[in-house]
């Protein structure tokens, strides 16, 4: 699942939230105007502008909303559904 760290008045963060609404992807959001731990979390990550968006910890794409707009529908739901196989696990299949 998706995170997307947000802020108040932000209109890239509103575009962001509708455009993963409009097309069932689920996410949770962290306002940053109310979360200082979330807020010095962001800024130790480098950023400066919201929304950022996040998976597991990592950040999913560049650009927040520009960015998921540029993957596209298609791209964001595939790369929500990599998964990374972990070979040695298999036994030597």
């Amino acid at each position: 699942m998706l995170t997307i760290y947000s802020k108040n008045n932000c209109g890239y963060c509103l575009q962001a939230k509708a455009l993963l609404k409009y097309n069932d992807i689920d996410f949770d959001e962290i306002n940053i105007d109310k979360d200082s731990k979330q807020l010095q979390f962001i800024l130790s990550e480098g950023h400066r502008t919201m929304p950022q968006i996040y998976k597991d910890g990592k950040l999913f794409v560049e650009g927040g909303f520009q960015g998921l707009q540029g993957l596209g529908i298609n791209g964001i739901k595939e790369r929500l559904n990599k998964e990374v196989i972990d070979t040695s696990t298999l036994g030597g299949i």
